[in-house]
């Protein structure tokens, strides 16, 4: 077989390959790229809301308490060293709302496999729970 590359031709005992097996290995590789993403994706959503409600319940005592505001900044810069700037004294904050505006894991859960973490992000400032919920839906 005769393979032109540019201006010049390449002798190879190579045989040539479908243009069908090379499109369904393509599919497969994204697919399950898109697969990998949205399951880490998800992962990451519901350690963010675990991390949230455990804050709020156990330090917070589901209150906005004034000194939580230390002790987040303090656990932030302890666990920024170790796993960097996702777990920044802003993301705590952000966690801990997201628990506080989705207080229920089944839906946490359920919307996880459709919104990313910076959907939830936009979505969990909202204070019209009806207009959260439309957004959720949109996204």
């Amino acid at each position: 077989m005769r393979k032109e590359t540019g201006k010049q031709v390449v002798k190879t005992d190579k045989k040539p390959i479908s243009g069908d097996l090379i499109g369904d290995i393509h599919r497969l590789i994204e697919t399950a790229r898109h697969n990998v993403t949205v399951t880490v994706n998800a992962g990451l959503t519901i350690l963010y809301w675990q991390i949230g409600s455990r804050i709020r319940q156990d330090i917070l005592k589901e209150k906005r308490a004034e000194y939580g505001k230390e002790i987040v900044a303090t656990l932030s810069q302890e666990l920024i060293v170790e796993y960097g700037k996702g777990f920044s004294r802003r993301n705590f904050f952000n966690m801990i709302r997201f628990a506080e505006v989705f207080s229920d894991m089944k839906i946490v859960h359920a919307l996880s496999a459709q919104l990313t973490w910076t959907h939830f992000r936009e979505i969990i400032y909202l204070d019209d729970s009806l207009q959260r919920d439309f957004y959720a839906e949109m996204y």
